[in-house]
């Protein structure tokens, strides 16, 4: 993986969010915690940024789980306002008025959408803008809700990959039950990031700075990294078939 100097990186993590929260003029930030290691990370860099007072977190759970428990451990230590906002009832609801049944994958589409509805509400209510917690190696493979999780103003990790994710997170002083679980988007019980994904984080990360930062050949990749070339293809697969996801809507030209 790339060398980086993590202090540095964090500075600049952390000016990057002052600078456009005063940009824009904001009051502050919402974001919503989930109990993972990424919207903690985010969590606790809004609040060296911007001081806890400008820092709102949502917590917004479909299962009431342990990653809930976690969620408002990270909101506490941090000392930030928080809201706790069960949204089974409205994604029921929502379901409810479809004309079938919605597979899991579809189901979770309506949760992340169901939040970023959420977030965007608060947001406008106190003039605060909404932070992302997308990282590079999801946004890169299309691991996320597109116009959900993928929704927000400005996203302080997307060029960090999950890995960089951890290390920043420990700087912070994270608590370190939240470094070390297990990454799940919490859309259905028993979902794991890494089981979904079909490759572990550490393995994505190496492939995906060789495949797409430094545009090595395949081959030259699998070698390196001793791995099958079929590995290094699926990850270039799954980068290609969710291009989509990373613009905006495009229509033809006249």
């Amino acid at each position: 993986m790339r060398k980086l100097d993590y202090g540095r990186v964090l500075e600049k993590l952390t000016s990057f969010i002052q600078e456009k929260v005063d940009d824009s003029k904001a009051d502050g930030v919402v974001i919503g915690v989930s109990g993972g290691i990424d919207s903690a990370t985010t969590a606790y860099l809004a609040v060296k940024a911007l001081g806890k007072e400008r820092v709102l977190g949502l917590i917004m759970p479909y299962y009431m789980n342990k990653d809930v428990e976690d969620a408002r451990l990270v909101c506490s230590s941090l000392g930030i306002e928080w809201r706790e906002i069960g949204i089974k009832p409205i994604v029921d609801s929502f379901v409810a008025q479809l004309d079938f049944h919605p597979d899991k994958r579809s189901l979770g589409n309506i949760m992340a959408r169901t939040r970023m509805v959420l977030l965007y509400a608060h947001a406008n209510a106190k003039n605060y803008l909404v932070l992302g917690t997308s990282n590079r190696s999801e946004f890169l493979t299309g691991y996320f809700t597109k116009w959900g999780d993928g929704a927000s103003d400005y996203a302080p990790l997307i060029n960090l990959y999950k890995t960089e994710v951890w290390e920043i997170a420990k700087l912070l002083g994270v608590p370190e039950r939240i470094i070390e679980k297990k990454p799940t988007a919490g859309l259905w019980e028993g979902q794991s990031d890494e089981e979904e994904l079909g490759i572990s984080y550490r393995l994505l990360d190496e492939i995906l700075w060789r495949l797409v930062d430094l545009k090595m050949p395949k081959n030259e990749i699998a070698k390196e990294l001793e791995v099958p070339i079929e590995r290094v293809e699926y990850v270039e697969n799954l980068v290609r078939r969710s291009e989509h996801k990373r613009r905006l809507p495009i229509g033809p030209t006249f």
